[in-house]
């Protein structure tokens, strides 16, 4: 019998650094930087784009361990940005800031990535959140990967942040998504055999030179390249603290359900990609409001009515890890919407009051500003 993995937790967020009075997107300054990673110890580094700025908790045992650890990660940025006259933004695509204006980070990684993949890097103004859920054992966390596969747009759709792009409501709920996967090797994973099978495959791409490791493969999820983690990337950021917070304890049940059903002898049925694909689109474009196809009616079924159906099924791992209230907590997000639906209200209600369309998006930025720090 496998033995259990420990479940650990870590959760990694990505921000965007605005000037808070234009409100539009600057560079970080060498200083904040600097500031920050005396302050934080190795949990804090540069991103892509030199607007972004990336945090990362440190190995959780617990979700109120990760929730204390981001909070302060949250609340370091904000005030050693204050400092500078900047405010970090939680989403996943600011408002209005255009991608042509944006600089690249001057390190040796993003320099290549920069140059690989030409104009379609220079696109990437976008930030994402990602959940580590520590399995130890290789075979274990492929396995696990290709029935996890299936849950990631219902994951997804509780995230979404990216409503705007370059000053346009896009119609969407997660844009970024729309643009994150104009990359190479992004999207659904692959249905690995076995962990061998998975090492092969990437090692057929990494031992042409194209890729110096496994951490340039930017699936949906992936098995880290850095800790023995299944690590989720499907998420925009959440706004909201504890929005994250749920949606870490929600991603590491599902993962503990599916390994109880291992040990079971039992598995989650698992669907061709061009299905869940289908999903995937429908979380990006609609988030929780048009619901999902569930595969076993043949049908779309509401969302709020596939959520509880998936707390039945977690139940005994929410009990395990004591996380009820997250679990809650993703409820609230059906109940009033993400981030997603509260900038696209703010925007709305500046546009009613009367006012610009600028700064109707200025209300939007207001709004992730304002919340990035609520409950911190």
């Amino acid at each position: 019998m496998i033995k259990e993995p420990s479940f650990t937790i870590g959760i990694e967020e990505e921000y965007l650094l605005a000037d808070r009075n234009t409100r539009d997107l600057v560079a970080c300054p060498a200083g904040l930087m600097d500031d920050c990673a005396a302050k934080l110890e190795g949990q804090v580094s540069p991103e892509f784009l030199k607007c972004q700025i990336e945090v990362g908790t440190r190995v959780c045992e617990t979700v109120g361990e990760a929730r204390a650890d981001l909070s302060h990660l949250r609340a370091t940025i904000a005030e050693a940005a204050a400092e500078y006259g900047l405010m970090p933004l939680a989403a996943s695509a600011h408002p209005f800031a255009n991608w042509e204006d944006q600089k690249f980070t001057d390190k040796e990684r993003y320099t290549i990535l920069a140059h690989d993949m030409a104009n379609v890097a220079r696109r990437m103004l976008i930030c994402g959140m990602h959940i580590h859920v520590g399995i130890e054992d290789d075979e274990l966390r492929i396995d696990l990967m290709n029935q996890y596969s299936y849950m990631l747009p219902h994951i997804l759709a509780l995230s979404t942040s990216s409503p705007f792009w370059k000053g346009n409501d896009t119609g969407l709920k997660s844009y970024r998504l729309t643009v994150f996967d104009n990359l190479p090797r992004t999207g659904l994973p692959p249905r690995f055999g076995s962990y061998s099978e998975y090492r092969r495959s990437v090692d057929v791409i990494k031992n042409t030179g194209l890729i110096e490791d496994a951490t340039k493969i930017w699936w949906d999820v992936r098995p880290s390249d850095r800790f023995p983690t299944l690590e989720t990337r499907i998420c925009d950021v959440p706004t909201l603290l504890d929005d994250t917070i749920a949606i870490a304890a929600l991603s590491r049940c599902i993962l503990r359900m599916l390994f109880r059903l291992r040990r079971e002898n039992k598995r989650w049925r698992i669907y061709e990609s061009f299905l869940v694909n289908e999903n995937r689109w429908r979380a990006q474009r609609y988030g929780t409001s048009e619901g999902l196809i569930d595969f076993g009616r043949g049908e779309v079924v509401e969302y709020p009515i596939l959520f509880e159906e998936i707390c039945e099924q977690i139940a005994p791992d929410v009990a395990h890890f004591d996380c009820q209230k997250e679990i809650d907590d993703a409820r609230a997000i059906i109940a009033r919407g993400t981030s997603a639906d509260a900038q696209r209200a703010a925007y709305q209600e500046a546009l009613e009051k009367g006012k610009s369309n600028q700064a109707a998006l200025f209300a939007a930025v207001d709004y992730i500003a304002s919340r990035t720090l609520e409950g911190v």
